[in-house]
C-alpha cells in the first residue's frame, strides 16, 4: 500500500461498475508481501520508526542473522548490505518460492519451515533475528537461536489493526479477540523466555481505501484479517460497501503497530 503520502486515488476506479471492480481484485496474484497493486487504491500510514531502514543498520553490523516469516522476501531484499550468513524462513509455499527467487542472489539462504517450534537451526547460531509482521511469535525459540547478547529486532502488528474492516464484515469482537497481539503482552513474552525488552514503542496509523476492489485484494492477501473471506461469502456486504465508498469517499480503518527490540543476556 502507499506510503504517508497518500497522493490522489484514481476517481475512475470509483466510478467503475461492481462486478468490473471485484473481477479484477479476484484475478490479481496474491502471492508475496507485496502490495504495489493497490497503488492508488489504497494507503496506509507508516510508523515514524523506519522499520525497513533499521533493520538494514542492525544487519550490517553483524554477522549472521536470521529474517523470521519473510515472506516473499521483499523487506529484506530492500536492506543496502546483507551480513556473510543471513538466512530467511517463511513457511507458505509460493512465498517460499518468490523469496528464494529474490534473495538468493543476494547471498541469502531461504528455509521453508512449516511456522511452528522447534526454528530448524542451532542453538546460539545468530546474532541477530528480526522479523516483519509475523504470524506467531515464539519467544523461547528466538532465545534459543540468539548468542549471548544478540538481538531480535521487529514491527508486529498490534491489537485490533484494522478492526474497522474487521468488524465491518464480522461484527463486533470481543474484547479478547480485540486485545490479542498487545505490546505488554510480548514484553512479558519476552521476558518470560529470557530476554530484556530494550525498546517498545506503538503507533496507530491510518488506513484509506478508495474502491471495492482495493478492499477484496486486502482481504484476499492478509487472510487472517477475515478468515476465509470469499468474494461469494461476503458479496452483499461488498455491495453495500462498494456503494458506501461512492457516496461518502473512501472507507477508513486504523492499523495498529509496535516497534520491539529484545535483548539476550551476555
Amino acid at each position: 500500500m502507499s506510503s504517508n503520502n497518500p497522493g490522489t486515488p484514481d476517481t475512475a476506479d470509483a466510478r467503475r461498475s461492481f462486478d468490473d471492480l471485484v473481477a479484477e481484485a479476484e484475478a490479481a496474484p496474491v502471492a508475496g508481501w507485496d502490495f504495489s497493486w493497490l497503488e492508488g487504491r489504497a494507503t496506509e500510514e507508516r510508523p515514524s520508526w523506519g522499520y525497513q531502514r533499521t533493520m538494514s543498520e542492525r544487519l550490517a553490523q553483524v554477522d549472521a542473522a536470521l529474517d523470521v516469516q519473510t515472506g516473499g522476501g521483499e523487506v529484506l531484499a530492500g536492506a543496502r548490505r546483507l551480513p556473510r550468513t543471513m538466512v530467511a524462513t517463511e513457511s507458505w509455499p509460493p512465498n517460499v518460492a518468490k523469496a528464494t527467487k529474490l534473495l538468493h542472489p543476494l547471498g541469502a539462504v531461504v528455509v521453508a519451515d512449516p511456522g511452528e517450534p522447534p526454528l530448524p537451526f542451532a542453538d546460539e547460531a545468530f546474532d541477530l533475528v528480526t522479523s516483519r509482521h509475523p504470524a506467531t511469535v515464539w519467544w523461547e525459540e528466538i532465545a534459543r537461536v540468539l548468542r549471548p547478547g544478540g538481538t531480535y529486532l521487529a514491527q508486529h502488528v498490534g491489537p485490533a489493526s484494522a478492526f474497522e474492516l474487521v468488524e465491518y464484515f464480522l461484527g463486533p469482537q470481543p474484547e479478547e479477540v480485540r486485545r490479542r497481539r498487545h505490546p505488554d503482552d510480548e514484553r512479558r513474552e519476552a521476558e518470560a523466555a529470557g530476554l530484556g525488552v530494550v525498546d517498545l514503542r506503538s503507533e496507530t496509523l491510518r488506513m484509506e481505501f478508495f474502491d471495492i476492489g482495493a478492499v477484496i485484494y486486502f482481504l484476499r492477501k492478509v487472510i487472517w484479517m477475515v478468515p476465509g473471506f470469499t468474494v461469494g461469502e461476503y458479496r452483499d456486504r461488498l455491495r453495500q460497501l462498494h456503494e458506501r465508498i461512492r457516496a461518502e469517499g473512501p472507507f477508513v480503518a486504523h492499523s495498529a503497530r509496535f516497534l520491539i527490540e529484545a535483548r539476550k543476556p551476555v
